[in-house]
C-alpha cells in the first residue's frame, strides 16, 4: 500500500495550527504568553502558570533520541510495507521537556542521545509529515 493511503491524523482545535505550519515545512511549539514556557503538543493551558493564553514560535527542529521502539508487528495494513517501523521519541532542543514522535528516515543504528533533525515529506498536495534524520 502506498503511503497516500496511510492513515492521516485529525487535526483538532489545538493542534491544526501545527499541522498548517508542518504543510509549509515549518516546526512550531507553543509559547506561554503568560510565563514564557514552550510547550509540545499543543493544549489550551500552561502546565506552569495555568495561563490560557499563547502562540506559536519556531522550533529548531533539532534534538536528541531520548527513547524509541521498532515495531515488527502488523497492526495496521497501510502501514505493512514499512515494518519493521521504528517511531522515536525526540526530546526537543527546545526545551527540557518538550517531545515529539516519528519515524528515523533511512537504514541508521538507533542509540540513546542520538542528535536528530526534522525533515518534511510531502505526502500529497494536502498533508506533509515529520520524519526524523541523524544529524552530521
Amino acid at each position: 500500500m502506498s503511503v497516500q493511503q496511510r492513515p492521516r491524523p485529525e487535526p483538532d482545535r489545538d493542534s491544526a495550527p501545527w499541522w498548517e505550519a508542518v504543510r509549509r515545512h515549518e516546526l512550531l511549539v507553543q509559547r506561554c504568553a503568560g510565563c514564557g514556557t514552550r510547550r509540545f503538543p499543543a493544549r489550551s493551558v500552561c502546565n506552569r502558570c495555568r495561563s490560557r493564553e499563547w502562540d506559536w514560535v519556531p522550533s529548531a527542529g533539532t534534538g536528541r533520541v531520548y527513547s524509541w521502539i521498532v515495531n515488527h508487528q502488523v497492526f495496521m495494513p497501510a502501514l505493512a510495507d514499512e515494518v519493521p517501523l521504528p517511531v522515536l521519541m525526540v526530546r526537543l532542543d527546545d526545551g527540557d521537556d518538550i517531545y515529539m514522535y516519528g519515524n528515523l528516515i533511512g537504514e541508521n543504528e538507533i542509540v540513546p542521545d542520538l542528535p536528530v533533525e526534522a525533515v518534511f515529506t510531502d505526502v500529497d498536495d494536502d498533508f506533509t509529515l515529520v520524519q526524523w534524520r541523524p544529524r552530521s
